[in-house]
């Protein structure tokens, strides 16, 4: 069976197609909240024969922006209307039980990905680092669900900010600098943002695994940055950088 995935969020758009439980392709967009439903079409018609992928069968959405939500329903309405579509929102059977305050006001992506790290990592509780436009940290128990987690500014922000309200400071290409001591301003940005992040995801980990009350937790990272930071941070364990994919794939064959 061949599956579509979408997994929309503020700043980029990862879209994915499976071949049973194999990753056959996989893009990476801007995510643009002025799109129509025939954008998306014709952006995905595109893409699927690019790759001479051939019918999809199903379809599985997780979308954090309400304006593309509201396209993306028109389209899986519209063109893909004889597909088994699942869409991450309240009432969808996920398989995770959210024990939140308010369970409604967990993000699509964070219920995915948790329910990715409870597949993965059965057993034991882990800890899911998701690098993104925000940095959010998602915790799973052993029995697979979902008990809570932090949210954080993304890196990308960050830079933005110190970019936009800094006098004297500029944008600059988010890399590894030559060492936490840096010679010059660029350096020292970087510096900042590197190891100031891999500070931070340590940190809340550390915190998060004593509240656990146990070392035998897996932490995995993934998001767009989590390859920039990923060498400093000692505490995580993995990196899956299609975490959010493969949970819309097991969320798709739980509402298969």
């Amino acid at each position: 069976m061949s599956l579509l995935c979408l997994d929309v969020r503020n700043s980029q758009t990862v879209i994915g197609v499976f071949d049973g439980d194999r990753l056959t392709a996989r893009w990476r967009v801007a995510t643009v909240d002025t799109r129509t439903a025939d954008e998306w079409q014709l952006l995905l018609r595109g893409m699927l024969a690019q790759r001479d992928l051939g019918r999809v069968d199903a379809v599985a959405l997780a979308c954090t922006v309400p304006a593309v939500l509201h396209e993306l329903r028109l389209l899986l309405e519209r063109d893909y209307a004889d597909c088994a579509v699942s869409i991450i929102e309240p009432g969808t059977r996920t398989g995770v039980a959210i024990l939140m305050d308010n369970p409604r006001e967990v993000g699509a992506d964070r219920i995915v990905n948790a329910a990715a790290a409870g597949v993965l990592y059965p057993d034991r509780p882990s800890i899911v680092v998701d690098l993104g436009t925000a940095t959010t940290f998602d915790v799973v128990d052993a029995q697979g669900r979902y008990v809570g987690g932090a949210i954080s500014a993304g890196i990308g922000i960050s830079l933005e900010a110190l970019a936009r309200r800094g006098a004297q400071l500029r944008s600059v290409e988010l890399v590894r600098p030559r060492g936490v001591v840096a010679k010059n301003t660029v350096e020292a940005i970087q510096s900042g943002m590197v190891f100031g992040f891999a500070g931070l995801v340590d940190g809340i980990v550390t915190r998060m695994v004593r509240a656990l009350g146990t070392e035998d937790v897996a932490v995995v990272a993934t998001g767009t940055h989590a390859d920039v930071v990923l060498g400093e941070c000692a505490r995580v364990t993995a990196h899956e950088p299609d975490l959010t994919l493969i949970g819309l794939r097991i969320v798709a064959g739980r509402n298969a």
